[in-house]
């Protein structure tokens, strides 16, 4: 027989999944009721003003999508795009040409525009392409974690609003850890994801979208047939789980039956976005600045030097160039097996050259930037590299300790 499920104690320091708040996993094990209770229609009716609180948003629908990020990713677009529909996706990273890949098999006329891994756009540099393209849709990811960059996006928000596009935003990355002002950045609609910033396990995507989005996803209405047998629309919605038309009349007094709800994730959601509300949005985002600025100073003090643009670093993902004759993954390998210690390398063309140090949600505390300083020290050091021993630790606890430290502008 299979042995009892015991598996190791681990520090994640990754950009996603990170430690999930320990309340939140107490919430996981509350007895099961079902998906009609109206026990439970009230905790979905608390879920759903809870989310509207943490985008910052008046939008009516703020839901979550039963499946990881990506599945909020399809259920958006998928929902909105239509065959021949024009689509531009600026890319700045492996995110962005997942969310390309998603509207093209969505059926998108599909543009894309790059710019190079570490940096992002200048706003006008999109806006003057959406002047080109002329898209019905501008999907963007906010902050793309395999390159830890931010992109700006109140002026292309404003630009999109001012000329009827609709505008997209994957903030997997960012909600809940950086601001995002869906209302006031002029965003249609947000996806996000469990497993960052929220502090809960992987498993649900909350989206919210407002009514020029809520127009289409009516227009392509088409309820299935088990359901409904004259529902008829040859514009529906070419997916059925993701078909948001459906999907939201289960989170509207309908309550239509399109699926059966997670309920323990549903829980854990709920005391995640509490948790947050209890912090507070704008403290939240302080502290997680506050240990990206010891985590920062104890990599320089240490000799690494940052990769990637740092006007547009994300305050959340912190990437280090990997010391020249230093093999990365056995670093990691070493972190990982020796100390219980994970972080993350990259994807694509920066594969091999950096690593990836996440600092969120419940993950971002003193105790685990410390300890990811010295262990990454140690194991930098046991695989040849250059360090400056012992002054990692002793940078970050200046700053810990209200002592300033100059952060690099590099």
């Amino acid at each position: 027989m299979l042995r009892e499920l015991n598996p190791s104690l681990r520090t994640l320091m990754t950009p996603g999944p990170v430690e999930a708040e320990p309340r939140v996993l107490r919430a996981m094990s509350i007895p099961i009721i079902g998906q009609f209770d109206p026990e439970f229609l009230a905790i979905m009716d608390e879920t759903m003003e809870l989310l509207r609180k943490t985008f910052q948003t008046k939008n009516h629908w703020a839901y979550p999508i039963d499946g990881t990020s990506r599945s909020g990713l399809e259920a958006v677009l998928n929902s909105i795009i239509e065959p021949d529909d024009k689509v531009l996706v600026p890319i700045f990273g492996r995110f962005g040409h997942l969310v390309a890949e998603i509207a093209d098999r969505s059926g998108a006329d599909l543009t894309t525009m790059e710019c190079e891994w570490g940096t992002a756009f200048e706003q006008e540099e999109i806006i003057a392409e959406i002047k080109r393209v002329k898209p019905k849709v501008v999907a963007i990811v906010h902050g793309e974690t395999s390159t830890g960059i931010m992109q700006p996006l109140d002026k292309i928000g404003k630009f999109c609003r001012e000329n009827d596009v609709l505008f997209v935003v994957d903030a997997v990355a960012t909600l809940g850890g950086t601001d995002f002002k869906t209302d006031e950045w002029c965003v249609d609609a947000v996806i996000s994801g469990t497993q960052k910033c929220l502090g809960v396990p992987t498993g649900m995507s909350p989206i919210t979208y407002n009514d020029r989005i809520e127009k289409i996803i009516l227009e392509r209405r088409k309820i299935e047939q088990g359901l409904d047998r004259t529902s008829e629309n040859a514009r529906r919605i070419q997916s059925n789980y993701f078909d948001l038309s459906q999907i939201q009349e289960y989170w509207s007094p309908k309550r239509l039956n399109h699926h059966t709800e997670a309920t323990s994730m549903l829980y854990a959601l709920r005391e995640g976005l509490r948790i947050i509300q209890e912090e507070g949005l704008q403290e939240r985002f302080a502290r997680h600045q506050f240990h990206e600025k010891a985590l920062i100073a104890g990599l320089e003090a240490m000799g690494l030097t940052l990769f990637g643009d740092a006007r547009y670093k994300m305050p959340i993902v912190t990437c280090v160039n990997i010391p020249e004759g230093v093999n990365g993954d056995a670093v990691r390998a070493t972190m990982a097996k020796e100390f219980g210690v994970e972080i993350a390398s990259t994807f694509g063309s920066l594969a091999g050259k950096i690593w990836r140090i996440g600092s969120m949600g419940f993950s971002c505390r003193k105790e685990n930037v410390l300890k990811v300083l010295a262990v990454l020290e140690a194991s930098v050091y046991r695989h040849g590299g250059k360090v400056n021993a012992g002054a990692a630790l002793q940078a970050a606890l200046d700053v810990y300790e209200g002592k300033t430290v100059e952060l690099s502008t590099k």
